[in-house]
């Protein structure tokens, strides 16, 4: 199973288990931590609440008293950890870099967020898969994600006044570019590698595809 860095991210504030009868927050979040190892691991559809309530240290009825479903809580999920990697970006203080050192550094931690949370690419594939029969049931993510591309418009914007960046950019295609690259390295690591890289080693092929991720932006948005 891969790790799910996420449960802690959730967790960290958990009470002992002394005082978790009165605790209705924490246990809140213990059972989105347990939907989140377990939906990322069996996909929404293989998910079981059992299981995740087992995880959490709980019932399944104090489980569907919360989220009321196992759909539910599946959409409580996915807005939390898009929620997770939106804070990340915005707490990256691009603002204090001139605008091309401020693109590597947001290309470099998108790379790096991505391939430090395995499980987060695993629950984008899995909703791409339902075909986003759930995410777009989810107003509140799509107002997450909106800031995602505010961050990146501002620094295109300052580096397009710079005459750095090339005029003519649309941000949603950086966004995406930036993004393919991310999400192949980890959603397509075990088959491209052993078909294409088989003698390099993780830390190799991390240090090739972040690399890759700065050039292809940076070969993309900057005069030639």
């Amino acid at each position: 199973m891969l790790p799910c860095r996420f449960a802690s991210y959730f967790a960290e504030h958990d009470v002992d288990s002394s005082k978790r009868k009165n605790d209705p927050e924490g246990l809140k979040k213990r059972i989105i931590a347990a939907a989140l190892a377990n939906f990322a691991e069996f996909g929404m559809q293989g998910a079981r609440m059992e299981e995740i309530a087992e995880k959490a240290q709980t019932t399944k009825r104090m489980v569907v008293y919360h989220f009321a479903s196992k759909e539910q809580l599946y959409v409580v999920v996915l807005e939390q950890v898009y929620q997770a990697m939106r804070e990340h970006e915005s707490g990256l203080d691009l603002a204090s870099l001139p605008p091309r050192e401020a693109m590597i550094r947001l290309v470099e931690a998108s790379f790096d967020y991505h391939t430090q949370h395995p499980d987060f690419m695993r629950l984008v594939c899995t909703e791409n898969l339902l075909r986003g029969r759930y995410i777009s049931r989810s107003a509140r993510i799509k107002a997450l994600n909106k800031s995602a591309l505010d961050v990146l418009e501002a620094v295109l914007q300052r580096g397009q006044r710079d005459a750095v960046f090339l005029p003519s950019i649309d941000t949603v295609d950086v966004h995406r570019l930036i993004s393919s690259i991310c999400v192949h390295h980890v959603a397509n690591r075990y088959t491209f590698n052993t078909l294409f890289t088989p003698n390099d080693s993780e830390a190799e092929s991390i240090r090739r595809n972040r690399q890759l991720a700065v050039d292809a932006t940076l070969g993309y948005i900057c005069p030639r």
